[in-house]
């Protein structure tokens, strides 16, 4: 539903990576009060590369460790085409004197972050080297009446924390902090090098090494590719051997990069058994097992938790049924093409604390809810999976709730596009492309020319 009423909230927001800044953008234009909590220096979120990680535990099961909070390798490029990641009225254009490629490096999409935070004047929002250590209600909550949050946070060379009142919180604190990992027999006893891809940055430090690779999406093959020619062998350990093209290809290239099932078990001489009955002694594994989603800070009294990944209730990975509008959650969906999306969460946001809109009743968002994870369920896909949308129709669904208008088909399609060309040409797709008249009909799109040609 939608109405007039413009009711202004002061409102925090926790994380100033793309969500935390496009939430703060259009919390901004919606006329609340807004205030962004960064525990980093800078803006960017994940995209805010750390090249110096000293951990006190590599495989990420302390505390201590949550202070690297980028898990970008100095290597990494974009694993979609730019044209597509841009916000709705800001395009992620090639400028002057930075990577030009259409998959750029980490430091391209940083730039752009940077840009966008400086045109629509939002560092003034931000208060940086702030970190929220509690988020907790202030009246517990009854459904439909107004609800107010405890805010905690401590600045870094600050003696003492701060508290303060907001009438709503926003948890844009991303989930690439916080490193997933697989229970495997003798992993406690194993004694030599193990690590989350979390803290992987640099390829050198693998010279001549016995490397397993455990896990081959993304960042598995990235790193696997990048260690062939330092390390002295690399085992790809993965679920199914029924892989890619591309990652099959790119193992025949190389005499030194081998594809393993499954870890069945770890030995304290160094070996590492296999499920088909293999072993191979090994220097160092590097786990490339994903994410979970965390909020430590985050105290709901149990109306809201995180259960083997889900992080529920969310009605449409947003808003918690008994806590809505005043608490919500935006950047948790994985799988689409983020920035639009975390855009259109930012609005519907925005306009339900300012009485625009208003939000189905508690029984209606529960049983949205029930109907989503039953059907996840039947389609056999794992809970920890819940928040992996692969799907363009739910996006453009929930654009309809506010009015948003749906993925252009042309940004569709270069996503389809490159996705494919990466299932068959692994190691090139970045560089080597066929997707020229998609490419024009973007270029010639309002998301660009309401730029002017100057853009180009």
């Amino acid at each position: 539903m939608v109405s007039e009423r413009n009711l202004s909230k002061n409102v925090c927001i926790i994380g100033a990576g793309p969500s935390g800044l496009v939430a703060a953008r259009e919390l901004g234009k919606e006329g609340h009060n807004v205030v962004v909590f960064e525990q980093n220096h800078d803006v960017g979120g994940q995209w805010l590369y750390q090249p110096i990680v000293e951990p006190e535990d590599s495989l990420g099961r302390r505390t201590n460790v949550q202070n690297v909070h980028s898990s970008i390798y100095a290597s990494l490029r974009l694993t979609s085409p730019r044209e597509i990641m841009g916000f709705t009225d800001f395009p992620f254009v090639v400028k002057e004197g930075r990577d030009p490629r259409r998959f750029p490096g980490h430091r391209e999409l940083l730039l752009y972050l940077q840009d966008f935070c400086e045109y629509f004047g939002l560092r003034e929002m931000i208060r940086f080297n702030t970190k929220v250590e509690y988020v907790g209600m202030l009246n517990y909550p009854e459904f439909g009446k107004d609800l107010r949050w405890i805010v905690k946070s401590k600045e870094k060379e600050a003696e003492k924390g701060v508290q303060e009142v907001f009438d709503a919180v926003v948890v844009a604190t991303g989930h690439y902090s916080q490193p997933r990992l697989p229970n495997i027999k003798g992993m406690d006893a194993w004694r030599r090098k193990q690590m989350h891809s979390h803290i992987y940055r640099v390829p050198e430090h693998f010279q001549n090494e016995v490397v397993v690779v455990v896990g081959n999406s993304l960042s598995g093959q990235d790193i696997g590719m990048e260690l062939v020619d330092v390390a002295k062998e690399i085992h790809l350990s993965a679920k199914s051997l029924d892989v890619s093209e591309g990652l099959s290809k790119v193992i025949s290239k190389h005499h030194n990069l081998h594809l393993r099932p499954q870890i069945d078990s770890l030995h304290e001489d160094g070996r590492v058994l296999f499920v088909d009955g293999t072993s191979i002694v090994a220097d160092t594994i590097i786990y490339c097992t994903g994410y979970s989603y965390s909020f430590p800070f985050l105290d709901t009294k149990g109306m809201v938790v995180v259960d083997d990944d889900r992080v529920g209730p969310l009605y449409e990975h947003t808003f918690p049924p008994s806590l809505a509008p005043s608490l919500s959650f935006i950047g948790v969906p994985r799988k689409l093409i983020g920035f639009p999306f975390f855009e259109s969460q930012a609005k519907w946001i925005a306009q339900l604390l300012s009485g625009k809109r208003t939000l189905p009743s508690w029984d209606e968002m529960m049983q949205s809810i029930k109907e989503f994870y039953r059907s996840r369920e039947i389609a056999g896909i794992p809970k920890h999976n819940t928040h992996d949308i692969a799907n363009f129709e739910y996006c453009d669904k929930y654009a309809d709730y506010i009015g948003f208008p749906h993925l252009e088909e042309w940004r569709k399609e270069l996503c389809i596009s490159a996705l494919r060309n990466a299932d068959i040409n692994l190691d090139t797709y970045r560089d080597s492309y066929d997707d020229s008249e998609m490419l024009q009909a973007a270029y010639q799109s309002s998301h660009f020319t309401h730029l002017g040609p100057k853009a180009f």
